[in-house]
């Protein structure tokens, strides 16, 4: 049974394929009326050939989209990638972005520009180096601004049984396309106090990683409430900068 639908589905795909053929054919001769229509019927086929093709490309492609592969030095006690860099999410792109706009439901972007001349979008990571399946990409043009940054939120995990003994490691993978100056900065709200921990990101390698240790900062350990990173960008003007990879992991100080 599943042979001879096969063979239907190809013969009426066949069909299908012969009668575009005719229609193509025939275009520039067409009555404009009919040619109208046509163009609707082509836009509409278009939409679901690019509906499919996107689907293909983004399943068919390495690293596979849901895969958890995040490098663990000894000792990790918690791991996560956001899901902007480990799924597809929605929207998958923007364009004149305005302030606290979000990618899913973990990314937002934060500036202070009048006229934003700012895209950001998810694409599909594809070096075999890659283990995260998508990456974030920040195209900035002019740019006014006295300030740029990425909010990254983790989840409630991030914050369960998080003591000041532990150390948290964030690391990324980033390509940009000229020299671009960076920050991170590790936001820990306990109760009416956040903690603030900024470290510069070092981008003498492509892969990088910057830790906090939270045995210096004043936490109440039983009131922790959220954790987030800022990505903070310097003098962005007229750059492109793909994050290929965001990942935290937690570990314990090693003298406790």
């Amino acid at each position: 049974m599943g042979k001879i639908r096969t063979l239907i589905d190809e013969w009426r795909n066949d069909r299908s394929l012969k009668w575009w053929d005719r229609k193509a054919d025939s275009a520039e001769t067409m009555d404009l009326a009919d040619l109208r229509d046509l163009r609707t019927e082509a836009r509409q086929f278009r939409n679901r050939v690019n509906k499919i093709n996107h689907i293909a490309s983004s399943r068919l492609t390495l690293p596979v989209i849901g895969s958890k592969a995040i490098k663990k030095p000894q000792g990790t006690e918690w791991a996560h990638r956001p899901e902007a860099w480990a799924g597809p999410v929605s929207p998958t792109g923007m364009s004149s972005i305005k302030s606290k706009a979000r990618i899913g439901s973990e990314l937002a972007i934060f500036h202070d520009c009048e006229s934003s001349e700012l895209t950001l979008r998810q694409v599909r990571n594809s070096n075999e180096e890659d283990l995260a399946p998508f990456g974030i990409r920040l195209d900035v043009f002019s740019f006014q601004g006295s300030f740029l940054s990425l909010a990254v939120e983790m989840p409630r995990s991030a914050i369960e049984n998080l003591k000041r003994e532990h150390i948290i490691r964030l690391t990324l993978i980033i390509d940009s396309e000229r020299p671009q100056e960076m920050f991170a900065r590790l936001n820990l709200r306990h109760g009416p106090n956040t903690e603030q921990i900024v470290r510069e990101l070092d981008f003498s390698t492509r892969e990088l990683f910057v830790e906090f240790d939270l045995f210096y900062t004043k936490f109440k350990e039983t009131r922790a409430e959220s954790l987030w990173f800022d990505l903070i960008f310097e003098s962005p003007s007229m750059n492109q900068i793909t994050i290929r990879d965001v990942s935290v992991i937690r570990r314990r100080r090693a003298n406790t």
